[in-house]
């Protein structure tokens, strides 16, 4: 049978005219899903809480301890796994850098071991000030004795500017005495002057300085324990 003129189709097809979509039914009628009104509870959604530790803050430290306290692992370790852009400087290394000539420590302490260390001092001091400048954190780390706050701390200030954080690493001398003991080269002294220089280190109980004791912590935990004591001297800086 013949619908409309001019050809055949459905009913209601007009030739020429291509078909329509079926129009939706709206919303609320037979067979249209209605989106669930959700229950008002009165709960109002809260940032997510602040990441501990020292963020996002641009740094400088200084990480004392005497030898075998592991200052240069824990300080690559902290400034290797921080958010942002940290370097990291060893005295140590710097002081290595001098090969003919070089006042190796094994030797006993002299004026030349002195000016090589004051040399090597200033030299990861101006490193440290370019960083910062840059907006590149920095820790370097030193067995700095309290009982020479002049040429140690004082010196470590005046080269890295007011803003910097000391904190002291300080496990127990059988601790030090073990590490040591793992050494090699012009690294590994006699236990006499590990032990000479851990007790020189005691001083800095009661200085006011975060002490950590990482007797008893791997190198994770104790860089853990050391962005914690940044933190807090980031609300409370030390006086020293």
């Amino acid at each position: 049978m013949q619908h409309g003129v001019g050809g055949w189709g459905p009913p209601g097809h007009h030739p020429g005219v291509p078909p329509q979509p079926p129009i939706p039914p709206a919303q609320g009628w037979p067979g249209s899903p209605v989106a669930p009104v959700p229950e008002a509870t009165g709960h109002i959604p809260l940032p997510p809480p602040a990441a501990p530790g020292t963020g996002a803050a641009t740094l400088s430290v200084l990480l004392i301890g005497p030898a075998g306290a592991g200052k240069t692992t824990v300080a690559r370790h902290w400034a290797g796994t921080r958010p942002v852009a940290t370097a990291h400087i060893s005295l140590d290394d710097v002081r290595e850098w001098v090969c003919a000539g070089f006042a190796d420590p094994q030797a006993g302490w002299n004026e030349h071991s002195e000016a090589q260390y004051r040399l090597a001092r200033r030299t990861c001091g101006f490193a440290a000030r370019n960083f910062l400048a840059n907006g590149i954190s920095c820790i370097v780390d030193d067995a700095v004795f309290p009982d020479r706050p002049v040429v140690g701390l004082g010196g470590w200030k005046r080269h890295m500017g007011p803003g910097l954080l000391p904190v002291v690493l300080l496990p127990g001398l059988e601790i030090v005495l073990e590490r040591n003991a793992e050494r090699s080269g012009n690294r590994r002294l006699s236990d006499e002057e590990v032990a000479r220089i851990h007790g020189r280190m005691a001083g800095w109980y009661g200085s006011g300085l975060p002490i950590i004791d990482n007797s008893n912590l791997d190198v994770e935990a104790t860089s853990r324990a050391l962005d914690e004591a940044l933190a807090r001297a980031l609300t409370a800086p030390p006086r020293w």
